[in-house]
């Protein structure tokens, strides 16, 4: 990460599906309460939100390097 912590990727990844959006939460890692899931349902309602990455090294370089 580089030191201002909130560094953009060079491209942003858009899904149609609500179900998709879930579903990789999901496998990455459960939702810490239901305070985290209600915001995400939310945020999917509005058409709105981000999230923080929590990437290996090597995951951020393959993200980092454009296509």
């Amino acid at each position: 990460m580089e030191e201002d912590l909130k560094t953009p990727l060079p491209r942003r990844f858009y899904f149609r599906s609500p179900a998709k959006i879930r579903a990789i939460v999901e496998k990455v890692g459960s939702f810490a309460d239901l305070q985290d899931r209600q915001a995400l349902d939310y945020g999917l309602e509005t058409g709105r939100g981000g999230v923080w990455l929590q990437l290996t090294e090597e995951q951020y370089k393959r993200l980092k390097t454009p296509r």
